[in-house]
């Protein structure tokens, strides 16, 4: 006899499905997994045979065989730790196999018998769901199950449990839905003294999905105008939260179900590796960029990062996608990110402030600045200069306007980029570009003009433009002017040319 229990393979945020098959047949004992198992699988015989000891049942002395099919499809996780267990106890004839046939499950069992928290709960109840099953998950994270409409699901906390609800002498109650989580405090504008320029920029910037980078000297207040940004971004629709929450269901960063509507805001230090900011790694994992999907990646002291690091965003920020190329694998992971950089325009920090000077002289802010590559740069939608605040600025009382007044231009532009089918307007392109961001004559003549003075290439001519859509959409206009274009060529005096 062969049993069959259904499981799911994780690619990036697709669940393929897995079907565990079970044999117990006449020979030498032993207990063998094939099927492409990684170490984590492999292992799984121990655990399975641990947690079976643990209910008083022992494996009968034969050949007994898991295959996990297809089996040129790589598994890894110990998510399958469950539905082989599953498979061997109805090939056992303790539980029923066709009962088994309804449901996907997945889930680590510790040596005592209990299931135990896996990554990528969420993925398997939506596979579930589109195949019309329900889902076997640990108990932990049953609520984050239930985010997927319409799926029954078993959230057991042991191996006992599940077996007496399946043969009927007790009952799993059906785990509640998740909470949605209110957004985390933010920094507040009003917190920001002087930096008008800056804090026009940032409005700018949250409006429009741009993507920003402030360069001033240390202390200007970069890092707390970043910190401001949460504080004016929309929230996250239903759609939006949920293809998020499947980014962290993955990464198992997804806390007891609760989803929250408020977009990520990840600042990963200058020191992360290419496979913590992009992905990647032994066991492919999103990184940082994904991570961040529909919400903002702050990258603080820009230039520390490693150049080859900092070269790996520039495909995300074009496509919005990150693709993990492995020989067994290709993975791909949403990435559709928002950067917000900052750096200082030099070593020491200082360049170009009055009273300072610097003792290598201007080669310390061209060897700095050297650090980032042009097509890098050239993917940042605004350049803003964030001068020192001087001890005047300070002793001033917080300015009238705080974050809560920005937030409300910022959501009535967001609204007009949903008019036009984008989440933003950095999403425009196209025909939907020539269609909304034309400029009127006046704008169109600055517009050649200065395409040929600072040699705009064609992707920082249409980024201008998106600028340009943004700062009419915020002074409620219908046609991009003279006056908007005028305004967005002041973000794009780019430093460090190459």
């Amino acid at each position: 006899m062969v049993a069959l229990v259904r499981t799911v393979a994780y690619l990036g945020l697709e669940a393929r499905q897995v079907e565990v098959q079970c044999q117990v047949a006449s020979g030498l004992p032993r207990f063998s997994v094939v099927g492409l198992p990684d170490k984590a699988v492999s292992e799984s015989r121990e655990r399975v045979q641990a947690a079976l000891s643990a209910m008083g049942l022992a494996l009968p002395p034969k050949r007994i065989t898991i295959n996990l099919s297809p089996a040129d499809l790589p598994k890894d996780g110990s998510h399958y730790d469950l539905p082989i267990a599953l498979a061997l106890l109805a090939a056992m004839g303790v539980t029923d196999a066709e009962q088994l046939g309804d449901w996907v499950a997945v889930g680590e069992l510790s040596l005592d018998g209990r299931v135990v928290a896996s990554p990528g709960v969420l993925i398997a109840a939506l596979h579930a769901s589109e195949a019309d099953c329900g889902l076997i998950c640990p108990a932990e994270q049953g609520s984050e199950a239930r985010w997927a409409s319409g799926v029954p699901v078993l959230a057991p906390r042991d191996l006992a449990s599940l077996l007496g609800h399946l043969k009927g002498s007790q009952v799993l109650a059906e785990p509640e839905r998740g909470d949605v989580e209110d957004a985390p405090p933010a920094s507040d504008l009003k917190q920001v003294k002087g930096q008008e320029t800056a804090k026009r920029a940032l409005e700018i910037a949250a409006a429009g999905g741009h993507n920003l980078l402030m360069v001033g000297p240390p202390g200007s207040g970069k890092s707390l105008l970043a910190s401001c940004l949460p504080g004016i971004l929309p929230e996250l629709t239903p759609a939006e939260a949920l293809e998020v929450s499947m980014v962290q269901s993955v990464a198992g960063t997804l806390q007891a179900g609760r989803i929250s509507r408020a977009r990520p805001f990840r600042a990963p230090h200058h020191s992360a590796s290419m496979a913590a900011l992009t992905g990647g790694g032994l066991k492919v994992r999103p990184g940082e960029v994904s991570l961040a999907h529909l919400g903002v990646l702050f990258l603080d002291e820009l230039p520390e990062f490693q150049r080859p690091v900092l070269d790996s965003l520039r495909q995300p920020l074009e496509t919005g996608q990150v693709d993990v190329a492995r020989a067994n694998a290709h993975v791909s992971f949403p990435a559709r990110v928002q950067l917000i950089a900052a750096m200082n325009p030099c070593r020491c920090g200082h360049a170009g402030e009055p009273g300072h000077v610097c003792a290598r002289g201007p080669r310390c802010a061209t060897e700095y600045q050297a650090r980032l590559s042009g097509p890098l740069l050239d993917r940042i939608d605004c350049h803003v200069q964030v001068g020192a605040v001087s001890a005047m600025d300070l002793s001033l009382p917080p300015p009238a306007e705080g974050s809560a007044e920005v937030a409300r231009r910022v959501a009535a532009a967001r609204a007009q980029a949903n008019e036009r089918g984008v989440r933003s307007n950095a999403e425009l392109e196209g025909e939907r570009l020539e269609a909304h961001a034309s400029p009127d004559d006046a704008g169109r003549t600055l517009l050649m003009q200065a395409a040929e003075k600072l040699r705009l290439s064609a992707r920082s001519y249409t980024r201008m433009l998106r600028v340009a859509r943004t700062i009419a959409d915020l002074a409620g206009a219908h046609q991009v002017g003279r006056g908007h274009i005028a305004e967005a060529l002041s973000y794009r005096q780019m430093i460090g040319r190459q």
